[in-house]
Order: C-alpha cells, then structure tokens, then sequence
C-alpha cells in the first residue's frame, strides 16, 4: 500500500474530529471579524508546523514547495478582511527530526487546501467573500499539486516499516491542530 493511501486510511477518526471542529468555528462566522479571527488559529498553527518542518522540506525534496499555499497566505487574508496577526492563540507542531515525519505533518496541511473549496462555498452563504484566497487553494491546479505531494510523500514513505511512524506524525499533526481551536474557541 502506498504511504499516502495509508496515511488516509490511519488518520480517519482524527481527520474527522478536526473537520468537526473547523466546521463549528466556521458555521460561528457571522463577519468579517469573526472570520479573521478563525483565519488566526490556522495561521499560528501552520506557521508553527511550517517552521518545524522547514529544515527537511527543501526543493531537492519538494520541488514546488516555495509555490505552495503557506501561512503567508492566511495572514494575507486576515489583513484583508481588517485583522492583525499580534495575539495569536497558542499552537505548537509536532517534534520533527527527519523529511519523512516532515512530509507526514505537511499531509495534514496540504490535505487542508484540499477541503478549502467547500470552505470558501460555506464562508460565501455566510455572506463572506473576502479573505478567501488560501481555502481557493490551487484552483484548476489543485489536484496536480496534491498528486506532485503525494507522489514524494510515497516515494520518501517506500519502506512499509515507515508506515507507522509517518501515521502517527500525521495523527498528531491533526490534534494538534484541533488544540488550536480547543484553546479559545469562538463559540455563538
């Protein structure tokens, strides 16, 4: 089985905890401030996941990692839609030590990008259509950057002893990010 499928298939129930979450704050959205301020707990927590993994992610690794989506993206977005990025909530990435774990947490992000269309149809019927320019993602691209991912992702993850590891790093990665949220929830 390659890594990615197993990943997918490791990750379900954390995956699923964390889109509930994401999902309540972004069905608490009621205006820009409250978007902003949504779009604040993914900036700290993908800026801390970015820079834990920022040693073992280089173009050798991920030739267009420096064209992803990143974090600079939803600060972007947050001073766009009037907010600032002081007075971030807490977040801290899992412990990173070499490119496969890195790749692991990385499949959380770039997964994230994926499910970003439904976030921007759900931010719209809330009356919300700025801000909205990292969950566009890739746009008509998107499924060539998760399938360039996935294939070093499973290239690096050949080895199924690998296997394991790379899931829990990933598992971890997605409650990790959920204690962003857990901590100062916006509830209505």
């Amino acid at each position: 089985m390659m890594l990615s499928q197993y990943i997918k298939e490791n990750t379900t129930a954390a995956h699923q905890k964390l889109e509930g979450t994401v999902v309540r704050q972004l069905k608490a959205i009621r205006s820009n401030a409250d978007y902003a301020e949504v779009l604040k707990h993914f900036y700290a927590y993908f800026k801390a996941v970015e820079e834990a993994i920022a040693p073992f992610i280089t173009a050798n690794v991920l030739p267009d990692y420096a064209e992803r989506r990143n974090s600079s993206h939803i600060k972007d977005d947050i001073i766009a839609l009037g907010g600032q990025v002081d007075d971030l909530p807490a977040s801290s990435a899992p412990a990173i030590n070499h490119t496969l774990a890195a790749l692991s947490a990385l499949y959380v992000l770039e997964g994230s990008i994926m499910g970003g269309p439904y976030i921007v149809q759900m931010l719209n019927k809330y009356g919300i259509t700025t801000g909205t320019s990292f969950f566009s993602g890739y746009g008509s691209e998107t499924g060539k950057f998760w399938g360039a991912f996935t294939a070093v992702l499973n290239k690096f993850g050949e080895d199924p002893a690998s296997h394991a590891e790379a899931a829990a790093i990933a598992n971890e990665t997605f409650a990790k990010f959920g204690d962003v949220f857990a901590a100062t929830a916006i509830e209505k």
